[in-house]
């Protein structure tokens, strides 16, 4: 399960009352998920240079940080921002970002660094700029950053999960580790491979395709990785992702070669 603990467009921040925390969890236990994420907000970015808008992103995602530890949410999907300026510098200000609030957060989230689509100054479109954004935070709290990749913007950023599937993964294992991803979105897009424009389409109706959700469906490694679908809702939202969350099951086949 997926959610927002704020609005994702408001600066405004909440804090999470204890009866609030208490009512969440209990009813979180009534239900057979087994991995709950956060998405912090879009107004976020820790690479930025400008120092009133890094400080300003800094306190809000440590809010965000806070209101995961007492909802008891496992992951938190976060974006690694825009560098504008100078790119290595971008990642190394989002690096000290994250060192500064996850040391001001103790507990138990893991921060999921989320794959981009590579438009503008956008980091993050490269394992490479993960795998540095990682290495740059602080030794003893690495073991709480973790990657969260996402089907479309990897393959608009150029990652071809169609034609060259297994080596997308060989290069992400040897950049980061397998065990490093931690959280996946499964959305097709609407724009070609390698378009560097983030649109997300229904599983299986874009350039993707079928081929490449029925890997990652069959892919063992896969297999205990949360996964979250953001497509399209239309007219009906629940009945939209019923049919997705259906048509992802449906491609989950045995000894079969794909």
């Amino acid at each position: 399960m997926q959610i927002f603990t704020k609005m994702a467009n408001r600066w405004a921040e909440r804090v999470c009352a204890d009866d609030e925390c208490v009512a969440f969890r209990k009813a979180l236990r009534k239900t057979k998920i087994r991995a709950t994420i956060a998405h912090d907000s879009y107004l976020i970015n820790l690479a930025s240079p400008d120092p009133a808008l890094r400080r300003q992103s800094i306190e809000s995602f440590v809010a965000e940080l806070a209101r995961c530890e007492a909802l008891g949410i496992k992951y938190l999907v976060s974006h690694p921002g825009n560098y504008i300026d100078d790119h290595a510098s971008g990642i190394q200000r989002n690096a000290d970002a994250i060192t500064e609030a996850l040391s001001r957060v103790p507990g138990r989230t893991v921060l999921c660094m989320e794959t981009t689509a590579g438009s503008g100054t956008a980091i993050g479109a490269t394992f490479e700029d993960l795998a540095a954004l990682i290495d740059g935070v602080s030794k003893p709290l690495r073991k709480r950053v973790a990657v969260c990749l996402d089907t479309c913007h990897a393959y608009s950023a150029g990652y071809d999960l169609v034609t060259q599937y297994d080596d997308v993964w060989r290069k992400f294992d040897d950049l980061l580790g397998m065990s490093k991803l931690r959280v996946m979105h499964l959305n097709d897009s609407k724009t070609q491979f390698n378009s560097r424009r983030d649109r997300h389409e229904l599983i299986g109706e874009g350039s993707l395709g079928e081929r490449a959700f029925r890997q990652i469906m069959n892919d063992e490694r896969l297999t205990r990785v949360p996964k979250v679908i953001e497509t399209p809702k239309g007219d009906d939202p629940t009945a939209t992702d019923a049919r997705m969350l259906a048509r992802l099951r449906s491609y989950i086949v045995t000894n079969v070669v794909l």
